[in-house]
C-alpha cells in the first residue's frame, strides 16, 4: 500500500504532494514501483497533529481521487476519520475506508461503508492523534487490541459491514509506547487467529528514532525489517512510503518463506 499525504503537514512528507498534480504523479509513480493499492489522506494523523475542515480535506484529496480512479485500476484507499470525506471519495472512485477513528461510537462512518460494499480498514488507536501519544497506558497491550478488533467486528457486522470486508491494523504509533509498538510486532502471529488480513504501517515512525536515533530519513533499514518480519507473521498489506525497497523486502521474505520446511 503506497502512502500518498495531500497535506502540507504529515511528519514524514508534508508539503511534497499538497497540489493535486503533483500528489496524482507522485500516485502514478507508486504503482510504476509496486504499489498494490494507493492510500490517499487529506489530514494529518501524526501525533499532536491538528483536524482539518471537511471543506479543506475534501478539497485536497477529491481532485486527486478523480484522476487517479480514471487513470488506474488498483484499489484507492481513502484515509480519513470523516463520514462524509469518506462518502465523497467513495463517489470518486474510492473503494477502501481507512479509518484512523475506528474507536469510534458514531456509526455513521461503518453505515457509509456497508452502503458502498467498500472495504474497511479498523485501525486500534488509543485517543486521537492530538492526545493519543501523552501517556498511552495498557494492562496487556497485545490482549487489549485484540479485544478491541473483536468488539469491533461485531459493530461492524451490525452495520451491514461484511466481514470479508474488514482488514485489521494494529495501529503502530497510535496511543502507544516504544515497548507497546515493539510488543504488538513481536506478536502479531497472534491476530491472524481472527481469520481477518492485517495491515502494519510502521514507516518512518518515530518508534524507529526512539530505539536506535537517527533523523527521520535514516529509518528505511528498520522499516524494511518491521515490513518483513510482518510478512512472516502472517500479515498480508504492508503501508509505506518507500514502495520499491519495501516491495523488494517483502517479495524477497515471500520467497524464503516459500521454501520452508515444515
Amino acid at each position: 500500500m503506497g502512502v500518498v499525504n495531500v497535506t502540507p503537514d504529515s511528519f514524514s512528507d508534508g508539503g511534497k504532494f499538497l497540489r493535486p498534480d503533483a500528489a496524482a504523479t507522485h500516485a502514478l509513480e507508486l504503482v510504476g514501483q509496486g504499489a498494490d493499492i494507493l492510500d490517499l489522506g487529506g489530514e494529518s494523523t501524526r501525533p499532536g497533529a491538528q483536524p482539518v475542515s471537511e471543506a479543506e480535506e475534501l478539497h485536497r484529496v477529491i481532485p486527486v481521487l478523480e484522476t487517479l480512479a480514471a487513470q488506474v485500476k488498483i484499489p484507492l484507499s481513502i484515509d480519513t476519520k470523516k463520514p462524509a470525506v469518506a462518502r465523497a471519495a467513495l463517489q470518486a472512485g474510492a473503494s477502501i475506508v481507512n479509518d484512523v477513528a475506528a474507536n469510534r461510537e458514531d456509526e455513521a462512518m461503518w453505515k457509509i461503508a456497508a452502503e458502498f460494499g467498500a472495504g474497511y480498514i479498523c485501525l486500534h488507536a488509543q485517543g486521537t492523534p492530538q492526545t493519543m501519544q501523552d501517556n498511552p497506558v495498557y494492562a496487556d497491550v497485545v490482549r487489549e487490541v485484540s479485544g478491541f478488533f473483536g468488539e469491533r467486528l461485531e459493530r461492524l457486522h451490525a452495520c451491514g459491514v461484511a466481514a470479508d470486508r474488514v482488514v485489521l491494523d494494529v495501529g503502530i504509533g497510535f496511543g502507544k509506547t516504544l515497548e507497546h509498538n515493539l510488543q504488538l510486532l513481536a506478536n502479531l502471529r497472534s491476530f491472524t487467529t481472527m481469520a481477518r488480513p492485517l495491515l502494519i504501517g510502521v514507516s518512518r515512525k518515530s518508534f524507529i528514532g526512539q530505539l536506535l536515533g537517527g533523523k527521520l530519513n535514516e529509518r528505511l533499514p528498520a522499516s524494511l525489517a518491521c515490513a518483513s518480519l510482518a510478512v512472516a507473521s502472517g500479515v498480508q498489506i504492508v503501508r509505506a512510503h518507500d514502495v520499491t525497497e519495501t516491495v523488494q523486502a517483502v517479495r524477497m521474505t515471500e520467497a524464503v518463506l516459500a521454501r520452508k520446511r515444515d
